[in-house]
């Protein structure tokens, strides 16, 4: 019987982009019989797409015969991601020349926030301690928070869990439920904030890009003597708005 064709994809490939999000879902590692059950697709199926997947190196199989996402997959997302950086990098600069202060953008790669644009503001000058390329665990950052706000609250807990929780600040959140009950506090507003969390002096206002096929944030962040509540409540829908407008990427790579 021929391949189906759907989606725009062949069945067998569809399948096999399945099996790598559901090894990305448990954590990065699973065994075939976890595949299957999730999946709900044949042992034969998963362990036919399996062997080929390992032997293009996008996925491999651990000592404890479980297998685990592949280091080819690393260049792809480092380059997707910095595609999509190179892509956002005008409406930020908007987002910049509008607020005052330096605006940034981040994905979630294997549990950790990769930040993958930045505009510095040019009205201020102020070493941050985001740059390009850098990755952080998601509970110290802003952009990872609000990341984590949009998470099930289950998939959140097992990420802290598997990364831990360590304090960069004395404000830092380290214990999985007082970030989650907090998160769930300030879901309405649309934005979190990172007070002092990961830099001592600085503010973050960050917001989850709705509709993002990898989790992202774009945030603005300065240090707390200029960010004050007043502030922040003027720059909140600058970058809410900024969010939505990433959230519309239309398919060809043009600004919105």
């Amino acid at each position: 019987m021929a391949p189906r064709e759907g989606s725009g994809g062949v069945q067998s490939l569809e399948r096999a982009f399945e099996l790598l999000e559901r090894i990305a879902d448990a954590g990065g590692e699973t065994s075939l019989s976890e595949l299957a059950t999730s999946s709900g697709l044949p042992m034969p199926t998963i362990h036919r797409l399996v062997r080929t997947l390992v032997s293009l190196g996008y996925v491999r199989q651990n000592t404890n015969r479980r297998y685990a996402l592949g280091a080819r997959l690393i260049r792809l997302g480092e380059n997707a991601s910095l595609q999509f950086g190179t892509w956002a990098r005008p409406l930020l600069a908007e987002l910049v020349e509008e607020v005052g202060e330096t605006a940034n953008l981040a994905v979630l790669e294997r549990d950790e926030v990769v930040y993958v644009a930045q505009v510095p503001s040019s009205r201020h000058s102020m070493r941050m301690f985001t740059e390009v390329g850098r990755r952080l665990l998601p509970h110290g950052t802003g952009v990872g928070k609000a990341v984590l706000a949009h998470l099930p609250r289950d998939e959140a807990r097992a990420l802290l869990e598997r990364t831990g929780m360590p304090a960069y600040t004395d404000h830092t959140y380290t214990d999985p439920d007082a970030l989650l009950d907090h998160l769930a506090a300030v879901a309405d507003r649309g934005y979190v904030l990172d007070e002092s969390e990961q830099e001592l002096g600085v503010r973050c206002i960050a917001v989850a890009i709705p509709g993002a096929p990898t989790p992202t944030a774009v945030s603005v962040s300065g240090p707390e003597g200029r960010l004050t509540d007043e502030t922040v409540a003027r720059i909140a829908p600058a970058v809410l708005h900024t969010a939505t407008r990433l959230s519309a990427h239309p398919a060809d790579g043009g600004v919105p």
